[in-house]
């Protein structure tokens, strides 16, 4: 489509593209941004469907939409409450605002590089007494699994989760999360690999 008609100049262009229909785009249209369209809501995170609902609050601070966009001062004026109705509520009103505030952010979290312990890649690694970065990579009710970079997950029986009595594992610890494991025991031959989270 874009050979023969050229780059896309507002998102509504994109219903004009074969075998993509009004689900596609309403599914789709928020993801594509348009840095010089017209419509300066294009080249937002705002989807199409909230448009008339942003040139409202514009009109309501009495301003244009594109003066709107990345004037956070601007923005903090305007009261959530008077837009929240059956089909919007004040989350999707809060994201609104901080793309309109600063527009093109990146709503996730930063991303952290996770770094295993150098120098520890097999099993053979491992000693007594080590103390090592790991991941939770899975949550039981009789401990955590943690993942410290060997190629076999160890296990951080319950009573070795935290310096406290731990009644449910869920409490204390959650995969994906990030901990400081101490080895208590590596067992070669049967691949299991004893771990406490336990700082004392």
């Amino acid at each position: 489509h874009r050979a023969d008609n050229g780059p896309f100049n507002s998102r509504r262009q994109l219903l004009k593209v074969p075998r993509l229909g009004p689900k596609a785009f309403e599914q789709a249209a928020g993801f594509l941004r348009i840095p010089a369209a017209k419509q300066p809501l294009d080249a937002s995170a705002v989807h199409p469907e909230r448009y008339r609902l942003v040139e409202r609050m514009a009109g309501d601070l009495g301003c244009a939409v594109a003066e709107l966009v990345g004037d956070a001062e601007r923005t903090r004026q305007l009261r959530l409450d008077e837009y929240v109705d059956g089909e919007v509520g004040r989350p999707t009103l809060e994201d609104i605002l901080a793309e309109l505030a600063k527009p093109g952010r990146d709503p996730r979290d930063p991303f952290e590089v996770f770094h295993f312990a150098e120098g520890v890649e097999t099993m053979e690694d491992l000693a007594e007494g080590m103390r090592l970065p790991g991941i939770v990579t899975n949550v039981t009710n009789f401990g955590a699994f943690i993942d410290v970079g060997v190629h076999q997950d160890g296990l951080a029986h319950i009573s070795q989760l935290a310096d406290r009595f731990v009644r449910d594992p869920a409490e204390v610890v959650k995969a994906g999360q990030k901990v400081m494991a101490r080895v208590l025991e590596v067992d070669l031959p049967r691949k299991r690999i004893s771990l406490s989270l336990k700082e004392g």
